[in-house]
């Protein structure tokens, strides 16, 4: 009868175990929810974050006034701005009466400058055949544009309000917690590959 040399034994992962962490399902499931996490951070950085961060104001286009570049549910996020510095051809946000809170988002076409110094800007949207009927006075201009993404803006008109908070606010959350799974999955793998090993 003959001992058996412990060091001739070499701990082994099951197959299984390795299998199951090279598979397609595997890999699917590890791209799918790396992807939904840039999906999210994407949302909350581009409606929220950089927005606030910047002192910017993201609005939704809502008329084909502006099409091809900026068609209905286009996010455009506009940026105060001094008026001399705007220039014919930049797109930017007004109120389009003075005093109503209705915005519009059309391109410059051309300004007028009064005896008094005083601006107008000439404004029509890409889309339409004729500029707009009054010109759009200084204390009208609510930001030039600064970025636009297509479709984004419904995304925008939903995360509206107290809807916005608890959105970002499950956003967060969410985040932390995939995080803190993540890490501790992390090193769970990591002990388990110790204890395989026969590392103390």
């Amino acid at each position: 009868m003959s001992a058996v040399d412990d060091t001739d034994v070499i701990p082994t992962v099951p197959v299984m175990e390795a299998d199951e962490k090279s598979g397609v399902r595997w890999w699917f499931s590890r791209i799918v929810s790396y992807a939904l996490l840039a999906v999210m951070l994407m949302i909350l950085a581009v409606t929220v974050v950089l927005p606030r961060v910047a002192g910017a104001t993201p609005y939704t286009i809502l008329t084909s006034s502006m099409r091809p570049a900026y068609p209905p549910g286009t996010l455009v996020v506009v940026k105060p701005v001094d008026p001399h510095e705007l220039g014919v051809g930049t797109p930017i946000t007004y109120q389009f009466a003075s005093g109503l809170p209705e915005l519009v988002t059309h391109r410059i076409v051309a300004i007028r400058q009064s005896g008094a110094g005083e601006l107008t800007f000439i404004t029509r949207g890409d889309n339409n055949g004729s500029d707009d009927e009054n010109p759009v006075q200084v204390g009208q201009i609510r930001g030039k544009l600064w970025y636009a993404i297509p479709y984004m803006g419904y995304v925008n008109n939903w995360l509206n309000g107290e809807q916005r908070k608890i959105t970002v606010t499950i956003i967060v959350i969410g985040l932390a917690g995939y995080a803190l799974y993540m890490f501790g999955s992390a090193g769970m793998e990591h002990r388990n590959k110790r204890k395989a090993s026969g590392a103390p």
